[in-house]
């Protein structure tokens, strides 16, 4: 702060002061010295050093003037300057320092000396000072404008406002309020020039509403930030000084040590820019809490998802055809249509690196190798292979992901399982896709209609993410059982490869190149060790396993792996063969046997044929009557459907009494009781229709049925046979059972085409378009009538 030398009467003696005619020009900056106001100054300039030395010694006296804004380096001065007198001074290394009191204003009138610095005639200028009231209420009024201007202004020391108290004359008081307040130096300049002490105090007085008002709005922004500021900020601002900090003095906290390792992750992660946004914005949300707040572990979890996935990471694909071709074959056995839709794929891919992957969904019954060939196809391709088991799911959040707001959130299924595999383009199987389930929590089903469908997958959302993942280079592969329990919108996105039943050959086939060798070396064995005949993989095919795939029998062909592994470990045997005969000593007595002959040594029994989700199977149909009252009694755990098969099936025998030799009123005085056998297993469908007439035909007329026939087929009241489904899951299981001679639907002739050749190997097949075919293929030693229709005995 300048402040005034002394009292009035030191002023005064100042004015007496004699002002030489011509003064050394010191140009200054930034800021004006006043008349009787004490300033310090430093110089270190060499030349304006020279000149203050010269000073010292000569007269102390100096004019200093305030340099005109310029880009150039010549000094231009305001030709309106202050005398100032050095009242002390001192050296130092880079120049000289002193303390300069200002003594009157001066005009410029003539330089007569511009090296090595300048030199001026100058004129000591009057001011023009009129004592009235108006003056002094002026200055009264600037007086106090500059009181307050104090307390809002705190970087002013109180003193000042005690040293304007003392000041009389209002061109004294006009002088050392501006040289302490905070105005710029053109302002101070112009208040030096004006020489009218009324206008000087009326300029000064709006300098000082101006300036107040600023600072007065300052002061108000700053106690509303002030306020509104809380501890959370002020920790903020703590930290971020403690920052600094620790920056200066080359040290790092654990927090930001963990803030640079996820900008890097970040960076390395090759994001989408959309989602490169995200994550850094959610980075510096994260860096502006404390470690310590609930949100912290959220947001850092987050943070970790979304660097960890595989956004740019893919596996090289490997393109060679016979490579591929080779390890299927390799895996699997048969499997012609699937094997070949795989090798079309890798051609196109081959062709055009930009291909979409395909939905590919197998269907067959349990054990017939679906999820194996999922995991054979990633191995044939390099890629990584994942499966989920999609089994009794019934959340959608399991697909799509859980939002961030619930506790515990978590990603779905497909987003975790990509983290986990490292690339983003994985065999990706989804297993068991009929067993998707429905509730309160959402359809599971409907989720995957995104992930399933080529055209959308691109812009795949988890709802914990909410950021879009390209999963258009996952190759998508499903498996189930049935397609029945898949909803169409979903069923309609997928490709469809059936993998049907084995037959027993293929089975001896699959036991002997895939399953012995396999078994041998989980169990430790050579095949020195064991070797099991095809008499014994045939038995137990037959006796000992009932089924469409090969699981069952791998279970038992492990159960004498481990008896045999008993003892070599035991020493009592170093190697075996195993025959037919010894099956039952590592197996026990057979599980199954062929009943077919032995179940249709009576009247009223007819074999059919059933679809099931685990494959195709045959049925016996039983009808026997007794007195009673025309009731139809049917048990076996009978579906609706199958019930009015039943209904039809009894309404077309008795409209066709006479022609089957039976009297009109057979059904007056007799109950019919129709039977499944395995009544704990529940059943339905139209296809045992004809099955039922025949059971029904065979019990009232005491006919035989063939025991090597079986039949398929839904009966109408006039007759006709209709087609069935299932048609190769029905031949394998007839070829199973050991029956050579099927009875199907004409208009299911076409369905053999997809049943193996092998199956149809030595079985004979009759295609019926009524129910009288039917009944001349099934019926044994039955004599004939000429309308083609069977008699009964007399």
């Amino acid at each position: 702060m300048a402040d005034p030398l002394s009292l009035e009467h030191e002023l005064a003696e100042l004015g007496k002061i004699a002002i030489p005619e011509r003064l050394s020009i010191l140009p200054i900056s930034g800021f004006v010295l006043f008349p009787h106001v004490v300033a310090p100054i430093s110089v270190s300039s060499d030349i304006y050093v020279q000149m203050v030395n010269e000073v010292v010694v000569k007269d102390r006296m100096l004019a200093l003037v305030l340099r005109k804004p310029s880009d150039n380096d010549a000094d231009e001065l305001h030709g309106v300057g202050t005398v100032g007198r050095i009242l002390k001074f001192m050296k130092l290394p880079n120049g000289v320092s002193f303390i300069c009191q200002g003594i009157t204003r001066i005009k410029i009138d003539r330089i007569v000396q511009k090296e090595p610095y300048m030199v001026a005639e100058v004129q000591k200028l009057s001011e023009v000072a009129e004592k009235s009231e108006d003056v002094d209420a002026l200055a009264a009024s600037v007086r106090n404008m500059f009181l307050h201007f104090i307390e809002v202004f705190p970087q002013i020391p109180e003193q000042a406002g005690a040293v304007s108290l003392n000041i009389e004359s209002p061109s004294r008081l006009c002088d050392f309020i501006m040289a302490n307040a905070p105005a710029d130096a053109l302002k101070q300049q112009e208040m030096l020039e004006e020489l009218n002490v009324r206008e000087r105090l009326k300029k000064l007085s709006k300098i000082l509403q101006s300036e107040t008002q600023k600072v007065e709005l300052s002061n108000k922004i700053q106690s509303e930030i002030a306020q509104e500021m809380g501890d959370q900020q002020r920790k903020i601002m703590l930290r971020e000084q403690l920052k600094k900090i620790q920056a200066e003095l080359g040290e790092k906290d654990d927090k930001t040590t963990e803030m640079d390792n996820l900008r890097a992750k970040i960076s390395a992660a090759k994001m989408t820019a959309e989602a490169e946004k995200i994550a850094n914005k959610e980075l510096d949300r994260l860096g502006m809490m404390s470690p310590a707040a609930p949100e912290y572990s959220v947001s850092r979890t987050y943070l970790d998802w979304l660097t960890d996935l595989p956004w740019s990471k893919s596996s090289q694909d490997n393109l060679d055809i016979q490579h591929a071709a080779k390890i299927l074959d390799e895996d699997h056995y048969d499997l012609q249509k699937v094997k070949k839709r795989i090798i079309e794929y890798l051609a196109v891919r081959k062709l055009k690196k930009d291909m979409k992957g395909p939905i590919l969904c197998f269907v067959g019954p349990p054990g017939v190798g679906k999820t194996s060939l999922g995991r054979s196809i990633a191995r044939s391709m390099g890629r990584e292979f994942i499966r989920i088991s999609l089994g009794g799911v019934r959340d959608e959040a399991e697909i799509r992901g859980h939002r961030r707001t619930y506790v515990a959130a978590l990603p779905g299924r497909i987003v975790q399982n990509l983290r986990k595999a490292g690339k983003n383009n994985p065999v990706f199987m989804l297993d068991e896709i009929d067993k998707l389930g429905t509730d309160f929590r959402g359809d599971p089903s409907s989720a995957l209609l995104e992930v399933l469908d080529p055209e959308q997958n691109n812009s795949f959302s988890d709802h914990y993410l909410e950021v879009v993942f390209d999963l258009s280079k996952v190759f998508f592969i499903a498996t189930a059982n049935i397609l029945d329990t898949v909803p169409p919108a979903l069923r309609d996105r997928l490709e469809v490869l059936e993998i049907p039943g084995y037959t027993e050959e293929e089975k001896q086939y699959i036991a002997r190149n895939y399953i012995v060798p396999r078994q041998l070396r989980e169990h430790g064995l050579t095949p020195e060790n064991l070797s099991i005949s095809d008499n014994a993989v045939c038995q137990i095919i037959r006796n000992y396993t009932r089924e469409s795939g090969v699981r069952n029998m791998e279970r038992e062909i492990a159960n004498i792996c481990r008896g045999v592994a008993r003892q070599v470990a035991e020493g009592s045997l170093t190697s075996t063969a195993v025959v037919e005969k010894d099956v039952v000593t590592y197996l026990g007595r057979a599980r199954f046997f062929s009943e077919i002959a032995e179940r249709i040594s009576t009247a009223g029994i007819a074999t059919g044929l059933a679809w099931t989700p685990a494959g195709g199977d045959i049925l016996f149909i039983e009808a026997t009557r007794m007195k009673g009252t025309k009731g139809l009694i049917l048990t076996g755990q009978l579906g609706d459907v199958m019930k009015e098969s039943a209904q039809a099936g009894l309404s077309y025998v008795r409209s066709k009494a006479e022609t089957f030799g039976l009297a009109d009123d057979f059904y007056e005085k007799t109950d019919i009781h129709l039977h499944v056998p395995a009544g704990a297993i529940p059943k339905d469908g139209p296809s045992a229709g004809v099955t039922m007439v025949c059971a029904l035909i065979s019990m009232l007329t005491g006919h035989l049925v063939r025991s090597d026939v079986a039949m398929t087929g839904e009966i109408t009241l006039r007759g006709k046979v209709l087609p069935v489904g299932g048609i190769k899951e029905k031949v394998l299981a007839a070829k199973r059972a050991g029956i050579n001679t099927v009875i199907l639907p004409h208009l299911n002739e076409k369905d053999l085409d997809e049943t193996p050749e092998t199956a149809k190997k030595d079985m004979q097949f009759i295609f019926a378009d009524r129910i009288d075919d039917v009944i001349h293929a099934a019926f044994l030693n039955a004599p004939g009538r000429p309308d083609g229709y069977i008699a009964a005995p007399r």
